[in-house]
């Protein structure tokens, strides 16, 4: 490493060591952008809310910027006055409102990747908005509970019940991807052959990366899905905490924390409420007591098939996700021991020991 990289990492370590003093300077900067944005939406009519056609809700602008109201005047009273109790409760609060309106954001964000427009883009603006913002009101509310920087610990593997949940959320995704991988190879499952199910596609509006890669074959979401459980399991191994050789000039460095945490947050915010409820509905659609719609399918019950192995790979991914990102939130923690199973402080017979 040079002098001036030296340098350099120096100086940008010092700045992050500091967050805790801008933080609330920068919620309370976003508070305002986000009440603003709110408030622009109500006065010209913008739905927030899209769910299909020509259909919306609408109103959600005034609710937006409530939110945004009461991150400002949290953030504010902290940048004031300093950190209470009340405030603390507050900051989680109004993190947790956020944390709700970006629900589904996942789905844009994987909808852009595969070049596809989305819905509505005042509803994915906001979902962005409000997902920078519940990380920010989460970080000043933890604020004055930053410990002093010391090295981080040793690059270590999750418990053996953490690896077993990722495990658990690979596996779950095989039937979901040889049923895609099906249907791009032009066979048939379900009841419907790959050649409806491209049609599907293209009325529905897919991209030419999408129905290229269709046609040569590969379904994105499958492909997708092979990145999520190279991230799951990135959580749980040890190399997920190193760079590799191939990455050159970043070789042998650790991994910032943020980077492979905060697209783990995003999908296990996503995937498992998703999933989760999409299980209960499929539950009751077994049982008789709902009516599953047959969609582009032949049947519902060829529809009731596909939702089943759809809902299960996010469910048991999601779930697995959220418990991989929680160990490894706590095994990268600095100035922190490691207890006897890869997880938390140790106690100090362990410590001794």
């Amino acid at each position: 490493m040079t002098s001036t990289e030296r340098t350099t990492n120096a100086l940008w370590r010092a700045w992050w060591q500091q967050w805790p003093r801008w933080v609330a300077w920068a919620t309370m900067l976003w508070a305002v952008l986000y009440a603003g944005f709110g408030l622009a939406c109500a006065l010209s009519g913008t739905s927030l809310l899209y769910h299909g056609g020509d259909s919306g809700v609408p109103g959600l602008g005034w609710a937006v910027m409530v939110v945004g109201a009461l991150a400002a005047l949290a953030s504010g009273a902290v940048v004031l006055y300093g950190m209470g109790p009340a405030l603390r409760v507050l900051l989680w609060g109004v993190c947790g409102l956020a944390g709700i309106t970006a629900f589904s954001l996942l789905m844009d964000v994987i909808t852009l990747m595969l070049g596809q427009g989305v819905d509505s883009q005042a509803s994915a603006a906001n979902k962005a908005l409000a997902a920078v913002g519940a990380v920010l009101l989460a970080a000043t509310a933890r604020s004055d509970r930053r410990t002093p920087e010391t090295p981080v610990r040793v690059p270590s593997a999750a418990p053996p019940l953490v690896q077993l949940g990722a495990w658990a959320g690979t596996l779950a995704f095989v039937p979901y991807a040889a049923m895609k991988l099906v249907w791009a190879s032009g066979g048939t499952f379900a009841g419907i052959t790959g050649e409806e199910m491209l049609a599907v596609s293209e009325r529905n509006g897919a991209s030419g990366i999408f129905l290229t890669l269709e046609s040569w074959g590969l379904d994105p979401t499958a492909l997708l899905a092979v990145l999520g459980v190279f991230l799951l399991w990135g959580l749980v191994r040890p190399w997920g905490q190193v760079f590799p050789r191939w990455t050159l000039f970043l070789r042998g460095r650790r991994v910032p924390r943020w980077l492979p945490l905060a697209p783990a947050l995003v999908g296990a915010a996503t995937l498992a409420p998703y999933g989760v409820a999409g299980v209960g509905y499929l539950a009751l659609a077994t049982a008789g007591v709902v009516t599953m719609r047959r969609g582009d399918f032949h049947s519902s019950s060829d529809a009731l098939l596909v939702g089943w192995i759809g809902m299960i790979a996010f469910a048991v991914y999601g779930i697995a996700l959220t418990i991989a990102a929680r160990s490894y939130w706590l095994r990268t923690r600095p100035g922190c021991r490691t207890s006897v199973n890869g997880e938390g402080p140790s106690t100090a017979r362990e410590t001794i020991r």
